[in-house]
């Protein structure tokens, strides 16, 4: 079996973590590169793969990612069809997506190596535009967004579900997310949290004018189209940490694609057991 490693900034705070994972990765006889960034930061040398394509090359069978959600998140960006299972170490802070905690590295890789894993698979956002962008990574595992680029006054995004007019949002901006994105910008802006297999896009506005818009839920079937207005000349759209200048002549079609992200997760660990951790429901300090 071949396992490809990604991460995006060392930290010498993290080689033990690293001696840990390699370590365990020989005693199992798998076959192992880095991400060659990452190699060369650890003074490695320029090893292992570089991009989709030598990536495509090697064929990994595991992808395992060194960081948190946002590792996760460009990762999802460099599998796009090949659709490896991630597993997420989490060496970052919150980590909804890295359900894997560091110490657990060993562990984690036993559970892989006898099947004892489970696989989650999750939706995740394709753009076309009618002036070409984000080259050849039009995904998005968490979130599509369209924002003012700098201080200037609130912008409009005309928004169509399936040809039919929805609304014109008068705000900041406005994201669409994924149920896997739902727990991130959105649900800083007010949005609810969408269980991963709900079948639903949220639509939540950033800082609206009109205090009776609120975000809300629409099916993943549909086909999202914007078109937008303001002040300025440039506007600034997203796909999770990617981000490209557009302008009012940029029509943005968002709809589910056909590829999924697919997420490697302990047995034991369910999206409610993650909410509730992450985010400390149940828990009242009041009572400690």
């Amino acid at each position: 079996m071949r396992v490809a490693i990604f991460a995006q900034k060392y930290k010498l705070e993290h080689q033990p973590y690293i001696d840990r994972l390699v370590a365990k990765l020989n005693e199992l006889s798998l076959e192992h590169v880095f991400y060659s960034d990452y190699s060369v930061q650890q003074g490695m040398g320029e090893t292992g793969f570089t991009d989709h394509d030598s990536l495509v090359a090697f064929k990994p069978d595991l992808f395992i990612t060194l960081g948190g959600d946002g590792t996760m998140l460009n990762a999802a960006s460099v599998i796009r069809e090949l659709e490896t299972p991630i597993l997420g170490i989490n060496l970052g802070r919150l980590g909804f997506l890295a359900s894997t905690e560091k110490n657990q590295i060993e562990k984690a890789l036993d559970v892989w190596s006898v099947n004892g894993h489970r696989i989650e698979e999750r939706t995740m956002l394709s753009l076309h535009c009618s002036i070409p962008i984000f080259g050849d990574k039009p995904l998005a595992l968490n979130d599509f967004t369209i924002t003012k680029r700098d201080t200037s006054s609130m912008i409009k995004v005309h928004t169509y579900i399936n040809d039919e007019f929805l609304n014109s949002y008068w705000a900041d901006g406005l994201i669409l997310c994924t149920p896997t994105g739902s727990t991130g910008y959105s649900l800083s802006c007010g949005g609810p949290i969408i269980f991963p297999d709900s079948g639903n896009f949220a639509i939540t506005p950033v800082a609206p004018h009109n205090l009776n818009v609120r975000p809300i839920v629409i099916s993943d079937d549909s086909e999202i189209r914007f078109n937008i207005e303001g002040r300025s000349e440039n506007f600034l759209c997203t796909l999770d940490s990617r981000y490209e200048t557009i302008t009012s002549e940029h029509e943005i079609t968002i709809k589910k694609s056909k590829l999924k992200t697919r997420l490697v997760l302990p047995e034991k660990i369910s999206f409610m057991n993650t909410i509730r951790q992450k985010l400390s429901w149940g828990f009242d300090t009041r009572n400690v």
